[in-house]
């Protein structure tokens, strides 16, 4: 693993993802801790931190309070992925009885929250790029719904999302998401819901002929042209595999061949979700506020991509025989570099102030002007 990437390594990652520049130095070392402490908890990730807990607590929390770790992920997109991946995991917080963001998850009982991750495929995993969270509390203060934060993901990365299909759960299978996905002129493969017994049709109308979705073991059928409730046009494949104890259903606005092989060859991204709980602990967040709460686990998602890519390159290794390891590098374009490229060699200098924040870039980052915070909006 050593050989893989080190500390080191990790810390030009992140100096690059963050500009390269006060920011980046802070968010380096962040999140390095987070690497050592396998978790989101600003009480662990300082321990793990080079100084004292405390003053490392205290500099996290300044970091906190104006760095767009959002940005950030958001140069993890794979543009030339086949597919993006949309899902929904649960967080639970039982004891956090009084936290603004926790209110009750689908059961009605647990406290918890909701993060809705988009992601691109890579080799078995989702390499995260995108993140928001909501509860059942954030809703009802907000007056919204599900719905309109499924929405809400569609507008912030709209220009992602062209060209492929956005390929989701039966969690986002509802017709106003498919008028809104066809409105936007999106691509989708939404695995169908059958257990709310949707009426299907094969012409538009409620009072069409109604599409049978009874299937046999071993069995494949396609639609063209149907009508989800009558209304929204698609198409519509199913297929019963061998060893499931029900068929599948997929609701696609691509052909409805192509659209099954893609929901058949999907990386799931519930593989990232359990590393995210049982690796790196994003489960045991304890931040009292949403906004650090989210920023913290933005961090960590990136934090994991790095992982993953770490575990790659160790598997091809182990199975070329290889006995040097090559230099890790982005399997993906990034937004400063539409390129494959290896790690960035920094100035000496820079390479030196990565193994801890200095006193003057300390006194930067509590000094940063409003002229920066507009810069980063781009």
């Amino acid at each position: 693993m050593d050989e893989a990437i080190n500390l080191k390594d990790l810390k030009r990652y992140a100096w690059e993802l963050f500009d390269g520049d006060e920011e980046g130095i802070k968010a380096a070392e962040i999140m390095a801790g987070m690497w050592a402490a396998r978790s989101v908890r600003v009480s662990e990730i300082a321990r793990r931190m080079p100084g004292g807990e405390v003053a490392n607590a205290r500099g996290i929390f300044r970091f906190l309070s104006w760095a767009e770790p959002a940005i950030a992920l958001n140069r993890l997109h794979h543009d030339e992925a086949p597919y993006v991946l949309m899902d929904v995991t649960e967080i639970q917080r039982p004891q956090a009885k009084r936290t603004e963001y926790v209110g009750r998850l689908k059961d009605g009982k647990t406290r918890g929250f909701d993060l809705l991750i988009l992601a691109t495929p890579y080799r078995g995993r989702g390499i995260p790029f995108h993140c928001i969270s909501y509860s059942s509390r954030t809703i009802n203060e907000e007056s919204g719904s599900r719905n309109l934060e499924h929405r809400r993901v569609l507008r912030e990365v709209l220009p992602m999302l062209r060209d492929r299909p956005l390929v989701g759960d039966r969690e986002f299978c509802y017709e106003s998401y498919f008028q809104d996905l066809e409105v936007e002129g999106l691509q989708y493969v939404i695995r169908l819901n059958t257990e709310n017994k949707v009426r299907i049709t094969h012409q538009p109308g409620e009072k069409a002929a109604q599409v049978s979705l009874q299937l046999t073991p071993g069995q494949t059928r396609y639609y063209p042209a149907v009508y989800y409730r009558g209304k929204v046009k698609m198409n519509l494949a199913g297929t019963w595999l061998a060893g499931c104890k029900e068929p599948l259903w997929v609701a696609t606005n691509i052909e409805a061949k192509a659209g099954l092989k893609v929901y058949l060859s999907r990386m799931k991204i519930e593989e990232s979700f359990r590393d995210l709980k049982s690796l790196l602990h994003v489960d045991e967040v304890l931040s009292k506020t949403r906004t650090n709460m989210e920023k913290l686990i933005l961090l960590m998602l990136i934090v994991y991509t790095i992982g993953v890519l770490v575990g790659e390159k160790v598997r091809d290794r182990m199975f070329s025989g290889e006995k040097k390891m090559e230099p890790l590098f982005w399997p993906f374009h990034t937004a400063q570099a539409g390129r494959r490229a290896e790690v960035p060699r920094l100035p000496q200098a820079q390479s030196d102030e990565l193994h801890g924040v200095s006193d003057h870039a300390a006194q930067s980052l509590r000094c940063r002007d409003s002229s920066r915070q507009v810069r980063r909006t781009r």
